[in-house]
């Protein structure tokens, strides 16, 4: 997967950008912070993103981001707006959240067994946990290590590495041409988390919402952070969205893989949105 590897090439510039925004730094001085000449980043920047750096800088400026959250209205009625035509290849109108058994969640996955392992992906390496009844996790990580999260969220569950077996799972997530795969993704969450989690995948691909749009959404407009809290606990990147919460000045704010990451994320996205839909017109 050739965006993996350029994602780790040019993590340092991901970075770099998300901290300057504001600045809006040029070519040169994007590719002078990385140690390599304006001519080979933007080749390679370009061949992960799909656009150029520049372009790239444009869709994570505050002032396009508030101007989003602001002239949005009901960012979950988007889908609708736009038809299901032009998001035909979003894998967000796929996803569906079944929450473990009250017993399964006491006993902390007992009985159940999740084979794991670790890919690349567009945005560095992942670890994938799936079960017969679904994806149960879906982490981001630097190196591949032994899954100490599923022990601390399902440590009475059986625990089995393949990489083999769960590569075309990690794959049919984050090439193109696999996002119509139906998932159903098994969580363990308290009742207004799940709530959270099935607001965050109404987002619709390359939009942004605000937390309180989430907070509205889940018809707790005065649970601000406790909707900070619930999207922060996710435990399924990239398929449940939180990376598409931003904060209401427009801000791309933290993420728990790091807001470089969270910052990829959304430009990649957008980036491909605004493709589809060029092609669709």
């Amino acid at each position: 997967m050739n965006r993996a590897i350029n994602y780790n090439r040019v993590e340092q510039a991901i970075r770099y950008l998300a901290s300057h925004v504001q600045d809006q730094p040029s070519l040169e001085e994007v590719a002078g912070h990385c140690n390599v000449s304006p001519y080979h980043f933007q080749r390679i920047f370009t061949a992960w993103a799909g656009i150029s750096p520049k372009k790239f800088l444009q869709y994570l400026t505050v002032r396009e981001l508030k101007d989003e959250l602001r002239n949005a209205g009901s960012v979950f009625d988007a889908a609708d707006r736009v038809g299901l035509s032009a998001q035909s290849r979003v894998h967000d109108h796929f996803v569906t959240i079944e929450a473990v058994t009250p017993g399964e969640y006491a006993s902390r996955g007992a009985g159940v067994e999740i084979v794991y392992g670790f890919h690349p992906t567009p945005f560095g390496t992942c670890c994938i946990a799936l079960t017969e009844r679904g994806i149960c996790s879906l982490t981001f990580t630097r190196q591949r290590k032994e899954a100490s999260h599923l022990v601390e969220e399902w440590g009475n569950a059986r625990l089995r590495r393949s990489d083999r077996e769960t590569a075309g799972a990690a794959r049919s997530i984050f090439l193109s041409g696999g996002n119509e795969t139906p998932r159903t993704l098994l969580v363990r969450g308290t009742k207004f988390q799940l709530k959270v989690w099935e607001a965050l995948i109404r987002i619709p691909f390359g939009r942004v919402a605000g937390y309180r749009d989430i907070a509205s959404a889940v018809g707790s407009s005065g649970a601000v952070r406790a909707v900070g809290s619930a999207v922060a606990n996710n435990p399924v990147a990239y398929l449940i969205p939180c990376h598409r919460v931003i904060r209401s000045e427009g801000k791309i704010g933290e993420y728990h893989w790091g807001p470089e990451r969270k910052a990829a994320m959304i430009g990649w996205e957008k980036a491909r949105t605004h493709s589809l839909e060029r092609n669709v017109a």
